[in-house]
């Protein structure tokens, strides 16, 4: 029997949804447990994690209901610390290769998903820089993503592609709905930079990583939607 492991998350976090898809594809069993970002519950920053955060595993100790996690589990926090967790705990999953060189050049993948990905597509969302910093980013990470190949490293799903696919789905978001806190149309105006030649491979790649059943099993569109409107209500006109 495999140790016990629940997922604390929240189904907007892009940061949750890296774990989801992780389990998703080692097909691992797990009990999960939504928090509440705008309301969290005491007991999470006192049993789970102090700084109240998402997401986190608890790994091990007794089968205890989530809302009142045992001291005897482990608390991990971190998404890809997590992620590099669950590819140990389930090698044959492929979550991480096994060659050196490959598993090299994911952590090299996820390292620059952070750099050149979520950090100017954040900004931009935010409203606190324009687009061009996400498109430079985007043109990065479509020189690392090899021709023929339908993932991000090698030929197997891998956690470089757990850590961008949920920032994929909230680029498509704010690409067809505008929603953020950058200038009215700016979101859409991304959306149709991106449909030139110049980012085709990436967008090719953006299509079928949208297309893979963890995703679907794991992206609640409408309830991201949902949590945006609720958050970018300013906007600039």
């Amino acid at each position: 029997m495999s140790e016990q492991l629940t997922l604390y998350l929240h189904k907007a976090s892009p940061y949750s949804e890296k774990i989801e898809l992780a389990l998703a594809e080692a097909n691992a069993p797990h009990k999960a447990c939504q928090i509440d970002l705008l309301n969290k519950p005491e007991w999470f920053a006192d049993k789970v994690n102090s700084v109240g955060k998402v997401p986190v595993v608890t790994y091990g100790g007794p089968n205890v209901d989530p809302d009142d996690p045992s001291p005897l589990s482990v608390k991990i926090a971190e998404s890809n610390v997590i992620l590099e967790f669950l590819a140990d705990v389930y090698p044959e999953s492929g979550l991480l290769p096994k060659d050196p060189v490959l598993r090299a050049k994911v952590r090299f993948f996820v390292n620059a998903v952070t750099k050149h990905i979520e950090e100017p597509c954040t900004a931009f969302v935010q409203g606190r820089e324009p687009y061009d910093n996400a498109l430079n980013g985007i043109e990065f990470i479509q020189r690392l993503l090899e021709e023929g190949r339908d993932f991000a490293v090698g030929d197997h799903y891998t956690i470089a592609d757990a850590c961008i696919s949920p920032l994929l789905a909230r680029l498509k978001i704010v690409t067809e709905t505008d929603l953020g806190k950058f200038p009215v149309g700016m979101g859409y105006k991304l959306g149709e930079e991106l449909k030139g030649h110049k980012y085709a491979k990436f967008m090719k790649y953006v299509q079928r990583i949208l297309e893979r059943p963890s995703l679907k099993q794991t992206h609640d569109k409408e309830f991201v939607i949902a949590f945006f409107k609720i958050i970018y209500t300013e906007r600039v006109q």
